[in-house]
């Protein structure tokens, strides 16, 4: 019997949580997600990465992404004196991308952040792992789709009801 593929999962909370609901006016299923992207494979890690703003609807939710095998992440939101807000896992995704790609088959990334094409073209390159992206296809940077082995948009399959 052939061994299960390994594979390491990354969701990018917020991104996924604004394109879905620009694009459909939905929830991202992440149950639906999940059971997609690890059926008959062996998870090596599972990270969600997502924002504290100290609400109890969010932790709700987080213990439900826990509740589904996800080790959540969390970074305080912080409001600028000018009013904008800054709350980007850019870096922590990258750093645990190239700590798990080398221990994974597969690496799958859910997010429509074209800055994590260079990142997806040097763990292919450095460790020959095949990299899958969900991301809402009209809000998805072009860059990431050409840079993953493989492109998955995020329709109707992955929502949840209207919101």
């Amino acid at each position: 019997m052939d061994a299960k593929k390994k594979v390491s999962v990354f969701v990018d909370v917020q991104n996924i949580y604004y394109t879905t609901k620009q694009a459909y006016n939905a929830h991202f299923d992440y149950n639906k997600f999940w059971n997609i992207v690890t059926a008959g494979r062996e998870v090596v890690k599972a990270f969600a990465y997502a924002v504290d703003r100290n609400d109890q609807k969010q932790k709700q939710f987080q213990n439900i992404l826990r509740g589904i095998g996800f080790e959540v992440k969390l970074k305080p939101f912080l409001q600028r004196s000018d009013g904008s807000a800054k709350a980007d896992w850019d870096v922590g995704i990258t750093l645990d991308m190239m700590e798990y790609a080398g221990k994974s088959d597969i690496v799958v990334l859910a997010s429509g952040d074209g800055d994590f094409d260079i990142l997806l073209t040097t763990i292919r390159t450095k460790f020959g792992t095949v990299s899958e992206v969900y991301g809402v296809p009209e809000l998805t940077s072009i860059t990431l789709v050409n840079a993953a082995s493989f492109f998955i948009p995020v329709r109707d399959e992955l929502l949840l009801k209207k919101i």
